[in-house]
């Protein structure tokens, strides 16, 4: 595999920022230092942890690095990357794969400047197809030329008590609410004890998807890595686990990077209840942001967010490519749509064997 020497150190000109870049070989040992920059930056999601570049190592085989900014011994800006290469798809630069947020955090323009300067000498280094920034903020900078902003992130301020929350919610949603209840659910909560469960929900919801499913090792290790930060929550109908989900609990975000609900029991209003809980839990721990993810603006999931109030923010993903088009991975992509048909129609298990193998190698 093609790795990148990154034993140097360089100043940027007449500015006193050194940049220097982490790899694989000294990041372990790194990596409680360098997360301490993005906990003092609350609100902030768990997403942008330079921890997950530990959780992409190990379960999807990517190779990690963190670009930091010190200025006088302080840290001023990071910038975790991940190299994503595959035989299928080829080679990629992105921050992050997997969860919705990433890219540079800086504590001026200036910083993240250079930043993003020494990723862009990365990629070509890495002779990458494009560096993928996946920011909420467009950044100017001559070398991102390439923008995707198709999508937004749902997001919904929370209140100090669950009870103002349900007062506040629409009267359709709590009816919604009500039926999973009357259907005798059960919403459980814990970690690795339940992550068959969950993974058994996810994997057959995305081949409903037609998506090639992510490893139960990414789960595994984002549990393993996060502790009490990330936990899952399963709901439990007919003798047996009927949705599930991932909650991340930031620095007063808590996200949803991954949440699933078998059709087959759509009647119960299990997903429902789910969400339900999914918010009450984020106002136990104190959160004041819920950020139920991102999507298409008008689209299906996007009315699902809605009703709960969440309104969208920016998502604005940047790019620097050196070779081919941005919009070339995206499911969207009319090439891809056939195989997505087929993909809907394989027995789960087989998708949960071939799933890891495809998606590891997608940005």
């Amino acid at each position: 595999m093609l790795e990148l020497d990154v034993q140097t150190q360089a100043s940027a000109p007449s500015t006193g920022v050194r940049i220097r870049v982490h790899g694989p070989a000294d990041l372990p040992r790194e990596l409680d230092r360098l997360g301490t920059y993005c906990e003092g930056r609350a609100p902030c999601p768990l997403s942008v942890h330079p921890a997950w570049l530990s959780v992409l190592q190990g379960s999807l085989r990517h190779t990690p690095y963190c670009v930091e900014a010190t200025e006088d011994g302080h840290i001023r800006g990071l910038l975790p990357l991940c190299f994503v290469s595959s035989f299928l798809f080829g080679r990629f630069l992105v921050s992050l794969p997997y969860v919705n947020y990433g890219g540079t955090m800086a504590d001026d323009d200036r910083v993240a400047g250079l930043l993003i300067d020494r990723a862009v000498q990365m990629a070509q280094d890495l002779k990458v197809r494009y560096l993928e920034l996946r920011h909420e903020v467009n950044l100017a900078h001559p070398s991102l030329t390439g923008r995707a902003c198709d999508k937004v992130n749902m997001r919904r301020p929370l209140p100090g008590d669950a009870d103002e929350l349900w007062r506040r919610l629409d009267s359709s949603v709590r009816n919604q609410v009500r039926k999973g209840r009357k259907h005798g659910l059960t919403v459980h909560w814990g970690s690795q004890e339940l992550l068959a469960e969950f993974y058994d929900v996810f994997a057959r919801n995305m081949r409903d998807l037609g998506t090639p499913v992510y490893s139960r090792k990414l789960f595994q290790f984002t549990l393993q890595q996060f502790g009490t930060r990330a936990e899952l929550c399963v709901v439990r109908g007919e003798g047996r686990c009927v949705a599930a989900a991932l909650l991340l609990h930031g620095w007063g975000v808590t996200e949803v990077p991954s949440a699933s609900s078998l059709r087959k029991f759509n009647h119960t209003n299990a997903n429902m209840l789910m969400y339900w809980h999914l918010l009450e839990r984020a106002i136990e721990r104190r959160q004041s942001v819920f950020d139920f993810g991102r999507c298409s603006v008008d689209s299906n999931t996007h009315r699902f967010k809605k009703q709960w109030g969440a309104e969208p923010t920016p998502a604005q993903w940047q790019y620097h490519t050196l070779d081919g088009e941005v919009g070339a991975m995206r499911a969207s992509n009319p090439r891809y749509q056939r195989m997505i048909g087929l993909w809907k129609r394989l027995p789960v298990r087989l998708t949960r064997w071939l799933g890891p193998l495809v998606v590891r190698g997608i940005p």
